[in-house]
């Protein structure tokens, strides 16, 4: 994984001094909130509903276990106990005290981490496909160049102050397992005629009150002109961006507004005068990023394990994890695992401080010290030995983090809701724990097949609700929490917005309707079919006549 430079280092332990000062300064009474609160949005602290809440920046994805067990002792020192992981493949902690805040900072900084660009008007974290690097479908590892753009975007003296948030996602497969078309910009990497990898570049995706899918501006891009194609489009958008009304400062809304094609124009007509600059990409440079993400020491193994089929024979719990939680990897005898943060009822994306050593441990033990975050709040160990797979689970079991339920009905996406945030209307985790315990027999579970379930506490859609199989928003109705229901929602390469399935249903009802839901499906589905196959075969209806039949 990428190791910060001398530059990188000074860079971060010089912004923990300067915001020391600011924290000092406003705990004085010398700053008043307002003039506070620039200071503190970049150094990604919010405050939220009852307590300060800090994020921290997880680039793309990856940590070593050196840094999740500093995240650990983070969570024990400064908060209560736990971390939440994110879509954003970020972890955030809910309860810092405003005076301790720096120290943690520095803490974060002595493990190359810092919270910059977790908030505000920039650039954000780039996120990329949590299997970079590993995936049998990969065409090039897509961590090396979400890494350049890491280099490129931080402080970037242009677009530190953009018309709104700008959220980035990379994939190098034709798989996509990193939302792209979901973001202001997506990337998905394909060949040429002649074989040479570069980028499909799709802009204007996003969530919130008005959910639109990334639209395609360049179906190739040659990898070299990467940056100063991403410069064009910023620049274009930071030109002509609305700052007058942050419901359309989004530049989904621009290329909604201007038109696809005409946007693409203006994004060509600017990259042709910076193209050949000073970012164009050269192969040394490209080459010596690279070199960060080589692949670890494999064994050559074979890839047939009788030890594994041994104990998948002798334990169906075992083989419910195989079946649910284990990939595929290029290199024979290996193994891609997700460690589910879904225990039947717990709440999505938490980890203790306890879990976070215990994931940290067996990661260095057997998975080469590394650990990937996934836009589904879920963790993974992307080097694993089949022949060490019985063993991982023994030991993953010891701290609940076993659950046999990655990609199904119970494995949910959720905001924290109106719990902590102040701009939700409904909680979102009290929804997702009764979901978990409705689907907690594993069994029925598996039988059901994969489904994404995801709940978000308002219209701004931190959770990605309009994205999912089965979508759930939390609405202010009269006063009381209710929630929407969307259906048909896609997050992969063939990405889709769900549609509105009826009236909002009453929080003590949304479980109901989930099993109602998933009860239509079971019935009416073909041999083989996927919930989303059975939903776009046979449309909204039955599913609306059977939840809405005693309304």
């Amino acid at each position: 994984m990428y190791r910060y430079d001398e530059f990188d280092q000074a860079f971060v332990a010089q912004r923990v001094d300067q915001f020391r000062d600011q924290v000092a300064r406003r705990i004085d009474g010398e700053l008043s909130e307002d003039e506070f609160k620039p200071l503190r949005l970049m150094n990604g602290l919010y405050l939220q509903l009852h307590a300060y809440m800090l994020r921290v920046a997880i680039p793309y994805g990856v940590l070593s276990a050196r840094q999740m067990r500093r995240l650990a002792h983070i969570a024990r020192t400064y908060d209560r106990g736990y971390g939440h992981f994110t879509t954003r493949q970020n972890i955030q902690f809910n309860w810092p005290k405003l005076a301790e805040v720096p120290d943690l900072l520095a803490e974060l900084a002595e493990v190359e981490m810092h919270a910059i660009q977790t908030s505000g008007n920039c650039i954000r974290n780039v996120t990329a496909d949590p299997l970079a690097g590993v995936a049998p479908d990969e065409i090039e590892d897509p961590r090396v160049h979400a890494e350049i753009i890491r280099q490129w975007s931080t402080l970037h003296p242009e677009f530190a102050f953009l018309p709104r948030k700008f959220k980035i996602a990379v994939t190098g497969a034709p798989n996509d397992r990193a939302v792209t078309r979901g973001h202001d910009i997506g990337l998905r990497m394909h060949r040429d005629g002649d074989g040479r990898p570069g980028f499909e570049v799709m802009v204007g995706g996003g969530q919130g009150r008005t959910p639109i899918l990334a639209k395609t501006i360049r179906p190739f891009l040659p990898a070299a002109d990467l940056l100063s194609y991403l410069e064009a489009i910023l620049r274009v958008y930071n030109q002509l961006g609305r700052r007058d009304n942050i419901y359309k400062a989004r530049i989904k809304i621009l290329v909604e507004q201007v038109g696809v094609e005409a946007f693409a124009e203006m994004v060509e007509a600017e990259w042709r005068n910076i193209r050949h600059g000073e970012l164009h990409l050269p192969a040394e440079e490209l080459a010596r990023i690279a070199a960060y993400f080589a692949p670890p020491a494999y064994e050559k193994l074979p890839d047939h394990c009788l030890a594994l089929e041994a104990a998948r024979a002798a334990d169906p719990g075992f083989a419910s994890w195989l079946d649910s939680n284990v990939e595929a990897h290029k290199q024979p005898g290996y193994a891609v695992v997700t460690i589910s943060l879904k225990p039947h009822g717990g709440i999505p994306g938490d980890a203790t401080a306890e879990q976070m050593e215990a994931v940290a441990d067996l990661a260095a033990h057997y998975s080469f010290g590394e650990i990937r975050v996934t836009y589904k709040q879920n963790l993974v160990l992307a080097d694993v030995r089949k022949a060490d797979l019985h063993e991982l689970w023994l030991g993953l079991r010891l701290d609940d983090l076993a659950t046999a339920n990655a990609g199904l009905v119970s494995d949910i996406i959720a905001c924290p809701g109106l719990d902590y945030c102040n701009l939700a209307n409904a909680r979102s985790i009290p929804i997702a724990q009764e979901i978990g315990r409705r689907f907690r027999d594993i069994e029925r579970e598996h039988g059901i097949g994969p489904v994404t379930v995801n709940v978000s506490g308002c219209i701004n859609a931190c959770a990605h609700h309009h994205m999912a199989n089965i979508g759930i928003l939390g609405v202010d109705k009269k006063g009381s929490e209710a929630y929407q229901i969307t259906l048909g929602g896609r997050a992969t390469e063939d990405a889709a917005i769900g549609a509105i399935i009826g009236p909002a249903v009453a929080g003590d009802q949304v479980a109901d309707a989930v099993e109602t839901i998933v009860d239509v499906y079971l019935a009416g589905r073909r041999s083989g079919e996927a919930f989303i196959d059975t939903y776009r075969r046979t449309g909204p209806e039955p599913f609306k006549e059977k939840l809405y039949a005693t309304a």
